[in-house]
């Protein structure tokens, strides 16, 4: 059984202006950072949300669509805030450029011309607009051209920016025609375990454990430390643009990774017979960390999320569902006996302080999210796990490509191994 849903997808493409007025959209963009800053501003200073659009508009030489789509995104992360950390508090001292947020037909037009390419209309300042042709991928650019032409497409949000100096448009589309299988229906259930360095994932099956393995992503955690560490010393040298630019480069690499990982995983997990990805539902999490002023900035800073979120619509359009499941004691349960205890786990090894079975510490984890996912959404029963399979990992480099397994100890062959199941440094 299937159920139909809507699905969304971002389309990212260069703008080639030819309306001669390049600088006018940029100007708007850096309208859009005053617009942005302004809105953070206000609502630090305890304005009430719902008058902030009108008290920005005032000062602001946007269309009002644009103006109200970069307030909603200001506020939106002011939510965030909020509601999920005390870390990461917005900025709103930032300068430079923002994207240009803003609604089809409104701030933004799209049409198809007579040589087969995208035209492009963006509403930069009321009443001047910045005119010219689409160009990217090609497969992009084949479901903008289809969504323009079919019913079944709608295209909502875009945003116009400028990335390392580049005019582009990224714009949201969506098929109403998409179906995802209900995940009740599925025969194997993927259980994910998102870490600092690495995504372990284990896909289980009416019969057994069907396959596991270890994402490593160590240039993640390699480079958002990198760049704290150089953020801390520019901003103690009052060099607040430089700190702004280096924010920028970080967030924007770690956005490219995250992507890449996320489509492997679905594509790790379409292998399977009717497959549903099962996360940790996360929310609460950082509520309860507490470990230090920096582990906790490591922590809170942790783009769990957002990799959830990228794989999770990835998967949709796959025709995969998603679940999530309630993430206590998943890293302290022995998958074999079901002895928790907080000891079981020490870093990366898992070694049961009652039945003695070890694993990697992440891949045990993700054994049991696979199990819960199996409890809570699947009439069948949970297989016997008397043994697991030997821990893989594959290492994502900085290209996106995923090397063949690395290394693992060299007493580990097959499935068990002196009677100690999946073991790997």
């Amino acid at each position: 059984m299937t159920n139909s849903q809507a699905l969304i997808k971002t389309l990212d493409f260069q703008l080639d202006i030819q309306s001669d007025n390049e600088s006018l959209l940029y100007d708007a963009t850096l309208e859009a950072r005053s617009v942005y800053n302004q809105s953070i501003r206000l609502a630090k200073e305890g304005v009430d949300w719902n008058v902030i659009p009108d008290r920005v508009a005032e000062d602001a030489s946007l269309v009002k669509n644009t103006i109200q789509r970069v307030v909603a995104k200001a506020l939106g992360a002011m939510e965030n805030y909020y509601e999920y950390d005390d870390y990461n508090k917005p900025s709103h001292t930032k300068d430079g450029t923002y994207p240009l947020r803003t609604n089809y037909e409104e701030g933004y037009n799209l049409s198809l011309t007579d040589d087969g390419d995208v035209a492009f209309r963006i509403s930069a300042k009321p009443y001047k607009h910045v005119k010219g042709v689409l160009d990217g991928d090609d497969a992009h650019l084949d479901i903008l051209k289809t969504a323009l032409e079919s019913d079944a497409w709608t295209i909502g949000t875009a945003e116009a920016l400028f990335r390392n100096g580049n005019a582009e448009l990224h714009v949201n589309v969506t098929s109403s025609e998409g179906t995802v299988r209900d995940k009740e229906n599925s025969r194997t259930v993927v259980g994910v375990d998102v870490n600092e360095d690495n995504v372990a994932l284990t896909a289980l099956s009416k019969g057994s454990v069907e396959d596991t393995v270890v994402i490593e992503f160590p240039d993640i955690k390699f480079k958002r430390h990198r760049y704290f560490t150089m953020r801390k010393r520019v901003q103690n040298s009052g060099k607040d643009s430089i700190h702004d630019t280096l924010e920028g480069r970080e967030e924007r690499f770690v956005r490219d990774r995250l992507h890449k990982v996320s489509r492997h995983i679905v594509e790790w997990s379409r292998q399977f017979e009717k497959p549903c990805i099962v996360f940790e539902d996360l929310k609460e999490m950082r509520d309860g960390l507490d470990y230090g002023t920096r582990m906790n900035r490591r922590l809170h800073r942790l783009p769990f999320r957002a990799l959830q979120h990228y794989t999770s619509y990835k998967a949709a359009f796959a025709g995969i569902p998603t679940a999530w499941i309630n993430p206590e004691y998943t890293s302290q349960c022995c998958p074999m006996c079901g002895h928790t205890e907080r000891s079981n786990r020490h870093k990366k090894r898992f070694k049961c302080q009652s039945c003695s079975h070890q694993d990697h510490a992440d891949r045990s984890a993700s054994v049991n999210i696979a199990v819960k996912g199996v409890e809570e959404y699947q009439e069948w029963t949970v297989p016997a796990l008397n043994s697991l399979p030997v821990v893989r990992k594959v290492r994502r480099q900085a290209s996106g490509a995923v090397d063949a397994p690395t290394v693992t100890h060299d007493a580990v062959r097959g499935y068990q191994t002196d009677g100690v199941a999946g073991v790997s440094d």
